[in-house]
């Protein structure tokens, strides 16, 4: 099957997954009890090499949560905390005052923890129902180490591993805070294959999948 999505395509995943991030945006803001403001994802195709590159690039400067994608569907989601994002959002949700920093406390990651699976439990959910799939996210983690080993030998294993990779800006704003989270979700080549099938044989109009 071409992996090339069309214009319409694009759309409509990012249709899904505004949808998604609407409901998380709502769970969240029972937590922050402050307003939630999400930015349209902008979706991108890259090749294996290329998400090992921009996960080494935040992995720097950044607090890293993965949470893995199982069933049907086979990927991760990918939350990149920097020291700006981890003090102001312990003002946010904690209402502690934290110098800005990546070294973390337990409270402090047991808080991105819970964004991250309130935010992949959404979209996962989303995904699941609109795509008719039987998949759910695995328990958020803070990786030790070097992420990028572990995405390396998925890349390795699967030669055919081409990640279908959604940049997401998350913003969690509140009367004098404003904290913008990049995450990404991708998926395996054949999880892209199976999602663009679903979506190239919908019947949009009556709300099913049209016969093959």
């Amino acid at each position: 099957m071409d992996l090339h999505m069309t214009e319409l395509e694009r759309d409509i995943i990012r249709e899904i997954l505004n949808i998604g991030l609407a409901r998380a945006a709502d769970s969240f803001a029972s937590i922050a009890q402050e307003t939630v403001l999400l930015e349209v994802p902008s979706l991108d195709l890259v090749p294996g090499t290329s998400i090992l590159e921009r996960v080494k690039v935040y992995e720097k400067d950044h607090v890293v949560i993965q949470s893995d994608i199982k069933g049907e569907f086979n990927g991760s989601t990918l939350m990149f905390f920097s020291g700006q994002h981890v003090q102001r959002l312990s003002r946010v949700c904690l209402r502690l005052v934290k110098p800005e920093s990546v070294e973390i406390d337990e409270l402090q990651e047991s808080l991105l923890l819970e964004i991250s699976n309130i935010i992949t439990g959404a979209l996962v959910t989303q995904l699941a129902n609109i795509l008719k799939a039987n998949i759910y996210g695995a328990p958020p983690i803070a990786p030790k180490g070097h992420l990028d080993s572990s995405l390396t030998r998925l890349v390795t294993q699967n030669p055919l591993f081409q990640p279908m990779v959604f940049s997401v800006i998350t913003q969690f704003s509140d009367k004098n805070n404003s904290v913008e989270l990049p995450l990404m979700l991708f998926f395996d080549r054949e999880t892209f294959v199976k999602i663009l099938d679903i979506i190239r044989t919908y019947d949009f109009l009556n709300g099913q999948q049209a016969a093959r």
